[in-house]
């Protein structure tokens, strides 16, 4: 999962609610708690740049917030941005645990 930093995004006035409504902090803590009682490990990723990475190529599509598709011109790919952001996500977090992503 991306180490998002919960205490910084409260301050953009534009997202604090739906933030604190969403419950992030109490499901990273569950998240944590069944990884570990499942003999697993949760682990946290830096969030710089996962969505605006191309999961095919790893050119940087710049892209504000607002824009919800990944289209990448270096390459072709055309992805929803959080499902761009998802495949950036496991392979970071498989290259720390020392494995490669099976598909």
């Amino acid at each position: 999962m991306e180490d998002l930093k919960i205490k910084n995004m409260v301050k953009n006035r534009h997202l604090a609610k739906s933030i604190h409504d969403a419950g992030w902090g109490a499901f990273r803590r569950m998240l944590t708690y069944k990884c570990n009682r499942n003999g697993g490990k949760l682990v946290k990723v830096k969030p710089h740049f996962t969505s605006q990475d191309c999961s095919n190529c790893h050119h940087r599509v710049k892209k504000s917030l607002s824009v919800r598709t990944h289209v990448c011109k270096h390459c072709g790919t055309v992805l929803d941005r959080d499902h761009n952001a998802a495949i950036n996500i496991e392979k970071v977090g498989l290259n720390q645990l020392g494995l490669t992503p099976t598909a």
